[in-house]
């Protein structure tokens, strides 16, 4: 699904909401260490995050935006849940550590609502925020190449995978996984996340997942009905029926993990996402401030002068 390139008269007011985190990373490894700043330090992924930016405001003109970060691997809510989230990754670096907090003084410096805490993850904002424009009666647009924020859309909403230019709604995630946004979740309890530690139940793959899903609707509506999975007409239907039952704990635990939260008592109404694309006075002098080179801030600086008015 290709989205139209815009036009003043045909912008989208959806609300953007950026997962900066994986962005951040994908700099961090695609761009060369040797791109520093005035004393030496990376700037590979501070740099590719501000260009993503960049381009971001000046080929979409967004006038309702939001960025939120992951602070911690190890200290979120799921990790109280099960100790084993997320442990297969390494922690980040110092260097890129101190990327991460320029990044934030970037958004602060352009004026752009940003979140992170030690105890939700960027997810779980993207999800509150989403709730929050779904409630005021907007849509949102969420940047992100992450197939786990497919279960927050709803009619309107669209996943960016920004790379790519990749753009999914909801029968688009239907076509590409073979089950809806709202079945989502309850397909990773079932599969479970290589990538986050998410178990899942062992030996159920995707094919088994979707066909669970698509008989039962839910993970619920398999565990209300166990016995009729050896009715369905797949192969190894007793095989898998027992393997659902063995693992009924794993997956109920999976899914607490995968669940995105969208709740988070934020105080914030979708006015606070508003933007007019105007950085603060002394915008330059804090972009100086993160290490970023003259090039990016340039290129901040123009895309945000050259957002069509609203």
């Amino acid at each position: 699904m290709k989205q139209a390139n815009m036009t003043v008269e045909t912008m989208d007011r959806r609300v953007y909401l950026i997962d900066a985190s994986v962005y951040i990373f994908r700099a961090w490894f695609s761009l060369p260490d040797s791109m520093t700043d005035a004393v030496g330090r990376p700037i590979n992924a501070l740099t590719g995050f501000s260009d993503m930016l960049s381009r971001l405001i000046r080929e979409r003109g967004p006038r309702q935006i939001a960025i939120a970060f992951d602070e911690s691997l190890t200290s979120s809510f799921r990790n109280r849940i099960d100790p084993n989230y997320k442990a297969n990754r390494e922690s980040a670096p110092e260097e890129l550590k101190h990327q991460f907090r320029m990044a934030r003084q970037l958004c602060d410096a352009l004026g752009l609502y940003h979140l992170a805490c030690e105890e939700f993850e960027a997810d779980d904002y993207i999800g509150t925020l989403v709730q929050v424009a779904r409630d005021s009666g907007a849509a949102s647009i969420i940047v992100s190449p992450d197939k786990d924020l497919a279960q927050l859309l709803g009619p309107g909403d669209l996943i960016w995978d920004f790379a790519k230019d990749e753009w999914l709604d909801g029968d688009a995630i239907t076509a590409k996984f073979g089950v809806t946004p709202s079945q989502m979740l309850d397909y990773q309890a079932l599969v479970g996340d290589t990538v986050d530690n998410i178990p899942g139940i062992a030996g159920v793959g995707p094919k088994a997942a979707i066909a669970l899903l698509t008989r039962f609707g839910s993970l619920d509506g398999i565990y209300a009905d166990l016995d009729a999975v050896l009715a369905m007409p797949v192969r190894g239907a007793k095989r898998l029926r027992k393997l659902l039952d063995e693992q009924r704990d794993a997956a109920e635990r999976s899914r607490k993990l995968a669940c995105i939260v969208t709740d988070i008592p934020l105080e914030c109404a979708v006015e606070r996402l508003q933007w007019t694309g105007c950085p603060p006075a002394d915008a330059d002098s804090l972009l100086r401030e993160t290490g970023l080179g003259t090039g990016a801030i340039s290129r901040l600086l123009d895309a945000c002068a050259n957002l069509p008015a609203a």
